[in-house]
């Protein structure tokens, strides 16, 4: 779909329904959360018109209970209606939250059919990169049939992927009156301290350059086969140990990158994986689910080259899934002393700084229950992303509709990189069309 008119309609801010008791008013960053980088993290979830509710009459009414139950919903995840301090600390004071109205001059239906991706940065309420002390902002997108888009952006300073789709499920109980939802734990910082970063900038990695966003699903046959591929059958193990599929995706979109980019060439510059991975259950005892903040870290591996070019690619599943193993109790335990952790982010850092390092990330909202969201009129038809300001970044989220049970991956790259990406046959022979 081509360029699509979105105008704002109304720009308000929406607080507690109730006040932060005053004790609550500081909430400390934690070590975890002050090394992240001080952007947002979108995700758009898009519902269809519910019956009669084409009429302006239920389309306001739908608006004004959206409204009514953040606010209710911002008692219990109170510092997102606060403000960050100098990577210290938020301020718990009840300042509220960017809550935006906006009219598409579109249907629903003929968006999500075919979505221009670098359009989805339209429906949500700032810029990835715009670094503000805002915590949380909202926008409610009106479709022309009536059907709905609700962009959320929660800054990386506060809250990882799980903690995102934790207030988003949150609020959408509190709308549709479930008396299960969920209570938020905050206090991380009592777990890992928040420590001196000079010499250190969490913003490494944030690139000027134009990127560009890119979605290719992969059916659940294909994700299987991949799996299949880079099984170790290099032991005798029976059966072979199979990646999981994340592991097996990651695998081969990275070694596709280095084909189409490189050229299998050798190359002065580090090329290196990195994963992020949850570590609330990796921890000793493992943290509740409802554990909220910055609670990952990221599996780093620098595969071999020789590897690749031999097509030994099972191989470097295998190095991937023992990177992820390693962030285990031991890990995390050196974790929260920070100053080791800062020392080899701040080496790190000076080398990506310097072009001796090519990284590609990769991140997952799969598994997640992205697909529970129910305000009260079902649950969404889709849910995405948007264009985020990192080059090489990959975002999996489980595919729905015709594609469910497949895995849709998000790719962010610079437009020559996404040119090969796309003519590349051995990489498009595992994309389902779209």
């Amino acid at each position: 779909m081509g360029d699509i008119k979105v105008e704002v309609i109304s720009r308000d801010t929406t607080k507690p329904s109730s006040p932060t008791p005053t004790h609550l008013r500081h909430l400390q960053l934690s070590f975890l959360d002050q090394i992240l980088t001080q952007t947002f993290i979108p995700i758009i979830l898009f519902y269809p018109v519910d019956g009669d509710a084409k009429a302006d009459h239920d389309k306001i009414q739908r608006s004004i209970w959206l409204k009514k139950t953040l606010s209710e919903t911002l008692i219990r995840f109170y510092p997102l209606a606060g403000r960050l301090k100098d990577n210290i600390s938020i301020d718990c004071s009840d300042q509220g939250v960017p809550y935006l109205e906006a009219q598409v001059d579109c249907q629903l239906s003929d968006f999500t059919r075919n979505p221009d991706y670098m359009e989805l940065n339209k429906l949500i309420p700032f810029a990835t990169d715009d670094v503000v002390d805002i915590v949380l902002a909202i926008q409610v997108n009106t479709f022309k049939c009536g059907g709905i888009a609700i962009g959320v952006c929660i800054s990386h300073k506060v809250a990882d992927a799980w903690s995102m789709v934790m207030f988003v499920n949150g609020w959408a109980a509190v709308a549709r009156r479930d008396t299960d939802a969920v209570c938020p734990q905050f206090g991380l910082a009592s777990l890992f301290p928040p420590i001196n970063l000079s010499g250190f900038d969490p913003s490494t990695g944030i690139t000027k350059e134009k990127i560009v966003t890119k979605r290719f699903i992969f059916s659940s046959s294909s994700v299987a086969a991949l799996r299949e591929k880079y099984a170790d059958h290099s032991t005798a193990e029976d059966p072979p140990r199979r990646p999981t599929r994340i592991e097996a995706l990651s695998t081969f979109i990275w070694s596709r990158f280095v084909a189409v980019s490189h050229g299998m060439a050798d190359t002065e510059r580090v090329c290196t994986m990195l994963h992020a991975v949850n570590i609330r259950p990796r921890m000793d005892p493992p943290l509740p689910e409802n554990y909220f903040g910055n609670i990952i870290r990221f599996a780093a591996i620098t595969p071999s080259m020789e590897d690749v070019k031999e097509g030994k690619c099972h191989a470097l599943a295998k190095q991937m899934g023992e990177a992820i193993e390693k962030i285990d109790g031991d890990y995390i335990k050196k974790l929260r002393e920070g100053i080791q952790h800062l020392n080899f982010l701040k080496e790190r850092a000076e080398k990506f700084t310097k072009g001796e390092i090519d990284s590609f990330r990769f991140t997952s909202f799969c598994r997640f229950p992205v697909y529970e969201a129910d305000f009260g009129w079902g649950k969404p038809i889709w849910v995405g992303s948007a264009s985020l300001p990192f080059k090489n970044l990959v975002t999996f989220m489980d595919s729905c509709g015709s594609n469910e049970g497949g895995i849709e991956a998000w790719i962010n790259s610079v437009e020559e990189d996404m040119a090969k990406f796309q003519g590349d046959d051995e990489f498009l022979s595992f994309v389902s069309p779209t």
